[in-house]
């Protein structure tokens, strides 16, 4: 990816800011290396001093990353109990945050070396449920904006925007005003379950263990400033019908069990209707920013994860409430148009 070029006066303001940051907080001898980018503009940085201690550098450059709701986000979490890092020096105007470093165990990298993956998956959700479980106005007592039809619609068409054209389909018009009719009548169903804060991005490289810290503040968090506020499924769907990783179908069926164990009054139908409903919408938002992480932004890896994206879609589609829905991609992206995007970059991409 070509990130925007910073004109050379901001960017030595950014460095200068930077240096009084590191200075101030008394990291500014660390070794400094990168530790993570994303797909957006923030990249990580570690930072170590002689002693072994670490800390990690967000670098979010305004104005296309904004630190603030990391930073409220983070803080009203740590106050209700969880695990995020702690804010350790902030220069919100131009963009960078020192953080407590977590480790380098996540669930990604504890997984690929062989760890036990039903004592992971659980204590995820056994903070997801934890989070659910604390009164709402304790949850939501944090201003955030809502998963409204807006936003949901807003991210069903990137499907549309940028998955169909990758893959040679030209919808009318028409075709796509009925694609969001039939989601329009589809969100109701979707929040038909309790509303809490919605985290957005609560997968396995979003996820750490943390040794020695007790019950579920043993599940460290990461990448929450997009959260919202939503239904109760969204979070536990988005980890167990992972874009980027597959997970035995009675692994998934054991974590719902395990959390609807802790929310008894929760309506099983509602339930599995709006996980349906919310799993559809996911798939749909990722195929179309993976489709257009290659095709806008140059990152063509994220077009491997396709084929397992459309086995989900596929199976989330199988809901009797997303009929209609089943009906449009029958008609207007049948199975041989579900196919990985010819890269901009001509990269070969194996299916998962």
């Amino acid at each position: 990816m070509t990130l925007p070029r910073v004109p050379p006066r901001d960017q030595a303001a950014r460095d200068a800011a930077l240096t009084a940051l590191l200075d101030g907080a008394s990291w500014g001898g660390a070794r400094r290396g990168m530790l993570a980018g994303d797909a957006s503009f923030r990249r990580y940085d570690r930072l170590e001093k002689t002693d072994g201690s670490r800390a990690v550098l967000m670098d979010a450059p305004p104005p296309m990353e904004d630190t603030r709701p990391f930073l409220a986000i983070a803080r009203h979490l740590a106050g209700l109990g969880f695990s995020v890092p702690m804010i350790l020096a902030e220069d919100v105007e131009h963009g960078f945050l020192l953080l407590e470093d977590l480790g380098d165990d996540t669930y990604t990298r504890l997984l690929a070396d062989g760890a036990d993956e039903e004592a992971l998956y659980a204590l995820a959700v056994d903070a997801l449920a934890r989070l659910h479980a604390l009164a709402r106005e304790q949850v939501l007592s944090i201003d955030v904006p809502p998963y409204d039809d807006g936003r949901f619609r807003a991210e069903v068409t990137l499907l549309t925007r940028w998955y169909c054209p990758g893959v040679g389909l030209d919808l009318s018009d028409a075709v796509v005003e009925d694609y969001i009719r039939i989601w329009d009548d589809l969100y109701p169903v979707a929040r038909t379950v309790p509303e809490t804060l919605v985290l957005r991005d609560f997968h396995v490289d979003n996820l750490l263990l943390l040794p020695g810290r007790e019950g579920v503040s043993a599940c460290g968090l990461l990448d929450f400033q997009d959260a919202l506020r939503g239904p109760v499924t969204y979070d536990l769907m988005s980890l167990l019908e992972d874009a980027r990783r597959d997970i035995e179908s009675d692994l998934i069926a054991r974590m719902k069990a395990r959390y609807l164990a802790h929310a008894p009054d929760l309506d099983r139908k509602a339930f599995a209707a709006s996980w349906a409903v919310l799993a559809a919408q996911r798939h749909a938002k990722v195929l179309g920013v993976f489709a257009r992480l290659d095709a806008r932004d140059g990152k063509p890896h994220y077009l491997g994860h396709i084929p397992r994206l459309w086995r989900l879609m596929e199976s989330a589609l199988t809901h009797p409430v997303l009929g209609p829905l089943a009906d449009w991609f029958d008609r207007h992206v049948p199975p041989t148009a579900r196919v990985i995007p010819s890269s901009r970059s001509g990269a070969v991409h194996p299916a998962p």
